[in-house]
């Protein structure tokens, strides 16, 4: 069975852009969606179980600490791994991210090149 990323975020180049860094993983059977928003990312979140989410904290509707919270508090969805992606390094927000159950932080810009080998080691594939 293949694996599932949610990618999060309310800037449309930042989902390009991590689309693309991952994309490379579809032909290791990983599926990749993406939301506009936190509400409209814990639905895709609930519907189709991913392995992996990444988030951006700062966010319409719903931010990304509301969502990790939700997601993390819900036994059927807590093993999902979870990463807030935001462009504020600050070690409050670090700190928050860590209560609400976030299992990496990740600042903005992202590397891709980390990107690709951090999400490979949480799936298991080589990037």
């Amino acid at each position: 069975m293949g694996k599932k990323i949610v990618i999060i975020d309310d800037e449309l180049h930042i989902r390009m852009l991590m689309e693309q860094t991952l994309e490379d993983f579809e032909d290791e059977d990983v599926e990749i969606f993406t939301a506009a928003n936190g509400a409209e990312g814990l639905e895709l979140i609930i519907e189709e179980k991913p392995d992996l989410v990444i988030c951006d904290v700062m966010m319409p509707k719903m931010n990304g600490f509301e969502v990790c919270e939700k997601v993390k508090s819900d036994p059927e969805l807590k093993h999902i791994y979870f990463i807030l992606l935001t462009a504020k390094g600050q070690e409050a927000d670090k700190q928050k991210g860590a209560s609400m159950g976030a299992d990496m932080y990740m600042t903005k810009p992202f590397d891709p090149d980390m990107v690709l080998q951090k999400v490979g080691a949480l799936l298991g594939i080589d990037a």
